[in-house]
C-alpha cells in the first residue's frame, strides 16, 4: 500500500481535530505557523494541506479574518463525511445510512440497466458471480469483496446514466474499505450470492420491474444482515 503523502497526512490530522470536535463548526483553526510547529512540517506542506481541505469545502478561508470550519452539510468529500458521521452518530448509524444511500442509487440503476445491458456485460456479471462462489468456497475474503463490488459496478455502467456513475464513484471508495466488515461472515456471503443470482436473472430477462425489486431485496437483506451479524441488534 502506498504511503500517504505528507500533505495528505497533515490534512488528515487537521480533519481528525475537526471530526473529534476539537475544532468546532465556525471555529477559527490554528494559523500556518502554529500548525507547522505542532505537526513539525514546513509551511508549504501546511499551506497545501489547507488548500486540500478548502477544496473539499471542509474549511473556508475568509480574507483578513482567517480559516474557519464549515458545517458538515457543506462538505463535498464523501470520505470525510463518513468519518464525521461515524464519529457523530456512531458506526452503526453511519453503516445503516450508507445502505440507505446505496438503496436509492442502485435500485434505480438496476431498473435502467435491465433494458440497456449488453450481452458482454451480462457475461461479465456471470463470471463475477462465479468468482464470488469460488472465493466463498475457498474463504478468500478479498476475492469475494472484489468480485462483489465489480458486479455492482457493471450494473451502474450498464444503466447508461453517466450521472449515476459519477455520483457513486466516491461512495464506491468508501464501500471498498467497509465491505470486508460484513463479508467476513460466511452466512452473509451465502445471502449475497443468492441475492446476486436473482439480480442477474432479472437482468437477463430484461425485466425492469423485477430488476428493481431484486436489487431492493438485496439492499434489504444487506441491512438485515448488518443488524443481525455485525451490529447484533
Amino acid at each position: 500500500m502506498a504511503r500517504k503523502s505528507l500533505v495528505v497526512e497533515v490534512a488528515d490530522s487537521v480533519l481528525d481535530r475537526i471530526v473529534s470536535g476539537e475544532l468546532p463548526v465556525d471555529e477559527l483553526i490554528p494559523g500556518e505557523l502554529e500548525l507547522c510547529e505542532t505537526l513539525d512540517v514546513s509551511r508549504m506542506t501546511v499551506r497545501e494541506a489547507i488548500k486540500t481541505l478548502a477544496a473539499q469545502n471542509i474549511i473556508r478561508v475568509e480574507r483578513g479574518r482567517g480559516t474557519f470550519v464549515n458545517p458538515i452539510n457543506m462538505w463535498n468529500s464523501l470520505e470525510a463525511v463518513v468519518r464525521a458521521t461515524t464519529a457523530g452518530v456512531g458506526a452503526a448509524a453511519a453503516a445503516v445510512q450508507l445502505i440507505e444511500l446505496r438503496r436509492m442509487l442502485e435500485t434505480g440503476a438496476c431498473e435502467l440497466a435491465a433494458s440497456r445491458i449488453t450481452e458482454g456485460q451480462l457475461a461479465t456479471m456471470g463470471e463475477l458471480l462465479d468468482a464470488m462462489r469460488a472465493a466463498h468456497a475457498s474463504a478468500d475474503l478479498d476475492g469475494f469483496v472484489e468480485a462483489d463490488l465489480e458486479f455492482h459496478d457493471v450494473i451502474l455502467r450498464a444503466s447508461g446514466n453517466v450521472f449515476v456513475s459519477a455520483l457513486y464513484e466516491p461512495l464506491g471508495r468508501v464501500l471498498s474499505s467497509r465491505r470486508r466488515e460484513t463479508s467476513a461472515f460466511e452466512q452473509i456471503q451465502k445471502h449475497a450470492i443468492a441475492e446476486h443470482e436473482q439480480i442477474l436473472a432479472a437482468l437477463r430477462q430484461g425485466d425492469s420491474t423485477q430488476a428493481r425489486q431484486s436489487m431492493d431485496s438485496h439492499m434489504q437483506q444487506t441491512l438485515d444482515d448488518l443488524n443481525t451479524y455485525v451490529l447484533k441488534q
